[in-house]
């Protein structure tokens, strides 16, 4: 803390720091200059690397202390050379997500490494090695041993950078899901999606089409993917006519201008992803019953995300399945779930809200996305939900569910 005059701690086991560099957070992780027991496996475990004088050893060390042989990678910028004790190098080219111990021993050491593995994967696109996906999943249940804002971390990490139906899929996948999001998990098993299932999903697609718009360099605000969850969930309990979903989203774009949603919603004629339960039939809808809809469905909404924090029913969303593990994980703060409240707020009774103007074009602002600007937000989760709604390859689309 003393080296960095603007950082923060975010592991304080194996002490990981988010340095503030103007604009941008460079990760600093610990190293040690000496060669001290580090109270993991005994070293007899290991075999040094052949040669090594004390500064090899050393860092040989460290890597020991990595989570990944991909992360126990060292570069020399003066000498312009790469040490690689674990066989980092050799795993990259062979696209797998490996511990530098034994899995089992890594996780049980750091529980955080198991989420952190799922984002690597699903981000990379890597595949674990036998002996850490059989730990990720036996070990599954210990994340629920750590800080809800490290927990919230992790899942920001995960849903907010481009690789959010990846996550899902892996977190399905290992059994993590019903742990972290079990509202999410219980609309898995109703819709008998398989642990590795390719098929996608309503809320699969709809995190596939927000991973089209973000990037590791271009994240959004976690008020998006929580209010994503939201809005699914809403849908999912209560399937609406598909033209009151578009109107929904274009409520939230515009600020709740019904007048103009109702004249722009009216003129869609293009077909809608008939595949997505969560959508009803087209009822040719009057405008009146239009508006009502619309206000409705933001009512749903809202209720979703308070219960989304209220950990009674959270750990009520998976109770019928008696094989699934108990968790009543909340790890949405107030703040988080009072921004996100205030994505919907505009599609109500009262009009379009005052002061509140719709941004105009299709280009999106990252850095304002980022910070979580309201307007910025809104056009992206708009553009979201239409695009999954009324695909602009809606045959293509529907052959892959």
């Amino acid at each position: 803390m003393r080296t960095f005059s603007r950082c923060e701690i975010v592991g304080r086991r194996f002490p990981i720091c988010h340095v503030h560099i103007e604009d941008k957070i460079v990760e600093v992780s610990s190293f040690s200059t000496s060669a001290p027991k580090f109270g993991r496996e005994s070293s007899s475990d290991f075999e040094s690397p052949i040669g090594c004088d004390e500064k090899d050893y050393i860092r040989w060390r460290n890597c020991l202390q990595r989570d990944f042989t991909i992360n126990g990678l060292m570069l020399d910028p003066y000498a312009n050379l790469v040490y690689d004790y674990m066989g980092g190098l050799e795993d990259i080219k062979k696209a797998k997500v490996r511990t530098t111990i034994r899995a089992s021993h890594s996780f049980l050491e750091d529980c955080a490494r198991i989420l952190r593995a799922i984002r690597i994967a699903a981000r990379l696109g890597f595949r674990f090695t036998r002996e850490t996906a059989h730990s990720i999943k036996n070990l599954s249940c210990s994340v629920l041993r750590l800080d809800k804002g490290r927990i919230l971390m992790e899942m920001n990490y995960m849903l907010a950078y481009g690789s959010a139906e990846a996550s899902l899929r892996l977190l399905w996948k290992f059994g993590l899901l019903e742990i972290l999001l079990p509202i999410q998990a219980a609309y898995f098993v109703q819709q008998g999606f398989r642990r590795r299932d390719k098929r996608s999903n309503m809320l699969l697609s709809l995190f596939s089409n927000m991973d089209k718009l973000l990037a590791p360099d271009r994240p959004c605000h976690s008020s998006l993917w929580v209010g994503m969850l939201a809005f699914h969930k809403a849908l999912s309990d209560q399937p609406r006519d598909p033209l009151v979903v578009a109107a929904f989203s274009l409520a939230v774009h515009n600020g709740g201008d019904m007048l103009e949603v109702s004249n722009i919603a009216m003129r869609i004629s293009i077909p809608h992803d008939m595949s997505f339960h969560e959508l009803l039939q087209p009822q040719n809808l009057d405008v009146e019953s239009l508006k009502d809809e619309v206000v409705d469905l933001a009512a749903s909404v809202k209720c979703v995300l308070t219960k989304m924090t209220d950990e009674y029913f959270v750990s009520q969303a998976m109770s019928m399945y008696h094989k699934a593990p108990y968790s009543d994980l909340v790890f949405i703060p107030l703040g988080l779930y009072l921004r996100t409240c205030r994505i919907f707020e505009c599609a109500r009774e009262e009009g379009k809200e005052k002061g509140f103007v719709s941004k105009q074009g299709s280009k999106i602002d990252y850095e304002l996305l980022a910070l979580g600007s309201l307007q910025e937000v809104r056009h992206v989760f708009a553009r979201i939900v239409f695009d999954t709604v009324y695909p602009i390859n809606p045959s293509r689309d529907q052959n892959q569910r």
